[in-house]
């Protein structure tokens, strides 16, 4: 049965589309910064993913737009926007490295869950899963990807934060930070939700986690902290 919740994807893929837009803008005034890019391309699969779970409310399950769904979202996750934070925070050639490794991974993880059969017993009219699928073992390559998102995504604005929270000049940048990671975790609890079985727990996540996301990367680009009255 589908309820207001299972067409939250929709305002959450609406919502992607300015701010992937915003990333690129700025990627073009700063072609240096590859971090404006990576977390361009971090929000165009995050809204991917959202796109499918919208689609999958609005015309039911198709196989097409699951396994876009489970490699936009289930694998990918957070990892495109964690590279990004790679690149901001480390040495280019280790980001390169990292680059590398991680597409990769990637690249392989996705042949996989193309290549997979799928258990149409397991298919719920408007509902996603990863149980569709029937090489198990796929389910258990997104936990690398998704703990590699945790260390750089979260890690890294957690360690931001914790550098900007020193200065009160850049107590705004902490605030932005500390939204970053708290929007960049509520997906993963969703992701666990939606593995125990509870698929609109990831909507109402996926869409505050991006709301805070842009939130805090507002923050982050101000020139100067936020003032009061």
């Amino acid at each position: 049965m589908i309820s207001l919740i299972h067409y939250l994807p929709i305002v959450t893929t609406l919502i992607a589309i300015p701010f992937c837009l915003t990333l690129w803008r700025r990627f073009q005034t700063r072609p240096a910064a590859t971090y404006y890019l990576c977390w361009c391309i971090g929000v165009a699969i995050y809204g991917l993913g959202t796109l499918a779970e919208a689609l999958t409310t609005v015309i039911g399950w198709h196989p097409v737009v699951f396994r876009l769904w489970y490699i936009a979202g289930a694998l990918l996750g957070g990892a495109p926007l964690a590279q990004g934070s790679v690149y901001l925070l480390l040495k280019r050639r280790t980001a390169n490295w990292l680059t590398v490794a991680l597409l990769s991974y990637v690249a392989f993880a996705i042949c996989a869950v193309l290549l997979s059969p799928l258990d149409f017993t397991k298919v719920e009219t408007h509902r996603l899963s990863g149980a569709v699928l029937q090489w198990h073992w796929v389910r258990l390559l997104s936990p690398f990807i998704n703990t590699y998102a945790v260390i750089f995504l979260i890690g890294g604005a957690i360690v931001s934060a914790v550098r900007y929270s020193r200065h009160d000049e850049t107590r705004h940048r902490f605030i932005g930070n500390v939204l970053i990671a708290t929007g960049a975790i509520l997906p993963g609890v969703g992701g666990t939700a939606t593995r125990m079985g509870h698929v609109e727990v990831l909507y109402v996540t996926e869409l505050i986690g991006l709301l805070l996301i842009w939130a805090g990367y507002r923050l982050n680009i101000r020139p100067g902290p936020v003032q009061t009255r």
